[in-house]
């Protein structure tokens, strides 16, 4: 769906952000439409660049795209040698609380963009800021098949909510 969101001069509006209907009707936008317009905006032009080695650079980009979504989404990052961006993906989408998501797609994600590292990334709509033990199981499986291929894992970020929590920094990979 297209939205065009403006503020308008109205003083009973109260520069509240606006929607545009398609008949031209005009109604305060609600926060998931905003949220939908804001994830269409969030580009990954800012971490171009940048040493990813460390999660805080990705924090604010990942709570952007991903919190308040309500499916899970799992994403890749992938790096080069130098740890700097090459993609971000997100090849995969779920339910309200997996994502189904395959080594074997995942490894031909990083073969195909010639990647030296990568950070796996997927939010959790509940909110929860921890890993699961499927989180932790999933996240060595990805680690050993990675290895197999002379690729590196960074880091597992979840997006809970506000939060963005590193699995490298909880000591889980």
């Amino acid at each position: 769906m297209q939205y065009s969101l403006f503020i308008d001069s109205d003083p009973n509006l109260a520069g509240a952000l606006l929607v545009r209907e398609p008949g031209g009707a005009v109604r305060p936008a609600q926060r998931t439409e905003i949220l939908a317009v804001a994830r269409e905006l969030v580009t990954v032009d800012k971490l171009r660049g940048k040493n990813l080695s460390k999660p805080d650079m990705v924090r604010n980009f990942l709570q952007l795209r991903l919190a308040g979504l309500e499916h899970e989404v799992c994403g890749l990052i992938l790096l080069d040698t130098r740890m700097h961006l090459i993609t971000y993906l997100e090849p995969f989408r779920g339910t309200l609380n997996q994502a189904q998501a395959y080594p074997r797609e995942v490894l031909k994600l990083v073969l195909r963009y010639n990647a030296a590292a990568v950070m796996l990334v997927h939010n959790h709509p509940s909110g929860v800021e921890e890993a699961s033990t499927a989180d932790i199981r999933f996240t060595q499986l990805i680690r050993n098949a990675l290895a197999l291929i002379d690729v590196r894992l960074v880091d597992h970020l979840i997006v809970a909510g506000a939060r963005v929590i590193s699995m490298a920094e909880a000591g889980l990979i």
